[in-house]
């Protein structure tokens, strides 16, 4: 069986989080990756408890299924092989600073001289555009810039982060979904095109029904925790024991909920049989639901809000999410044979195809090892001799 990707090249130069994210969303799907690193340390080096095998934790979460190649990009002979390789492929993936690819004659311009079919992608801070084109970013910088850290958290308490570096990761995710419309466009026109998304840009995307509401109302939001602005009985409440999150449509659903619960009183309590009465007195509604969760544990809770079709869940750990029977079920968590040995356990790819599933693959490949396939690339899809990777390796070009 085929996989989805399984004829398209991708030369991939980014680092640290959102293009190696995209990349590897795209390898699961079958590209050939060629993860081209510069010579000497890589910018995180393993130590400690976030170690496997002297390698770095977060550089292998990132770098499945790509072949590795050391390659010094600073260097006319190495430029020379990177012009090689782009004849050969279908994208160039890069996230470095504005500008970068200019200064390495790596830039869409002199590339599609080389190979007008080539697809560069690029994902910046802030854009290529703008006065901020120039300046350094990283997820927490564009979290606080976007707004999205404003609306994150308790209220009254401050501003805080997301977990998950929902910036990097959003602007990885969108990349690869601008390739995939890239490669369509040149199966039809038979050109390549330059893809551009930014940290910024991916995050205010993601703020989609905050910033509808404040275009409507222009109210400034502040953080709800857990809960929500329009839906009354939405959120986190404590258990005896633990917390757990209630997501319960408006209108006739929230009746599920008050009989769930045992307060069918509620269904008739003129402060709460409207969405626009829940709504002003959301408060008070909010103080009944807490008095009553107090009452049972968070397992019996669960039951009982299940069984009602109540939408709801525990708030997990990692640990209990990354053993969960339904993420288990749907291969959310792979293991993975490492090069150097022993076995690693990895997030799964969310996309599930069914002609062409990533799974098609086999088997996950291990991150490469820093220049693993180095001859490998050069002999093999370029025809180089013996002695001119020899001669590559001695002028540490490669």
């Amino acid at each position: 069986m085929e996989t989805a990707l399984t004829d398209i090249l991708i030369l991939d130069l980014t680092r640290y989080l959102a293009g190696p994210y995209g990349a590897t969303l795209l390898a699961d799907l079958g590209a050939t990756v060629i993860k081209i690193e510069p010579p000497g340390p890589r910018p995180r080096e393993g130590f400690g408890k976030y170690s496997f095998k002297g390698q770095d934790a977060y550089f292998l979460s990132t770098n499945r299924n790509k072949r590795g190649m050391v390659l010094d990009l600073k260097s006319a002979k190495g430029k020379q092989v990177f012009y090689d390789l782009v004849r050969k492929a279908d994208v160039v993936y890069e996230n470095f600073r504005h500008g970068v690819t200019e200064n390495l004659g790596i830039d869409y311009e002199t590339l599609k001289e080389i190979n007008n079919r080539i697809i560069c992608c690029s994902i910046t801070g802030f854009g290529a555009t703008g006065p901020y084109r120039d300046r350094a970013a990283y997820d927490l910088v564009v979290q606080a810039m976007s707004g999205g850290m404003s609306i994150t958290g308790e209220p009254g308490r401050p501003p805080v982060r997301s977990g998950i570096a929902v910036a990097d990761l959003g602007a990885g995710a969108l990349s690869a979904l601008g390739i995939l419309a890239a490669l369509h466009h040149r199966d039809v026109t038979g050109v390549g095109q330059k893809v551009e998304t930014s940290l910024l840009e991916a995050h205010i995307s993601l703020l989609v029904y905050e910033a509808a509401y404040y275009f409507v109302s222009g109210v400034v939001p502040g953080p709800l925790g857990t809960g929500h602005r329009s839906i009354s009985a939405y959120g986190g409440y404590k258990t005896k024991d633990d917390y757990i999150v209630i997501a319960n449509p408006e209108g006739y659903n929230i009746v599920h909920l008050y009989r769930a619960i045992g307060r069918e009183e509620l269904i008739d309590d003129p402060r709460f049989n409207t969405a626009e009465k829940r709504s002003e007195y959301k408060d008070d509604l909010k103080a009944i639901l807490e008095e009553t969760f107090l009452t049972k544990t968070a397992k019996e809770w669960l039951e009982i809000l299940n069984a009602g079709n109540v939408p709801c869940a525990p708030v997990n750990r990692l640990d209990k999410a990354l053993n969960d029977p339904q993420v288990l079920d749907r291969e959310m968590v792979v293991t993975i044979d490492y090069t150097e040995g022993g076995q690693l356990k990895q997030v799964g790819n969310p996309l599930k195809l069914s002609a062409t599933p990533p799974e098609a693959r086999k088997t996950f490949h291990s991150p490469p090892t820093q220049g693993q396939h180095s001859e490998e690339i050069l002999s093999g899809l370029l025809g180089y001799s013996t002695q001119t990777i020899d001669e590559l390796r001695k002028e540490k070009i490669i």
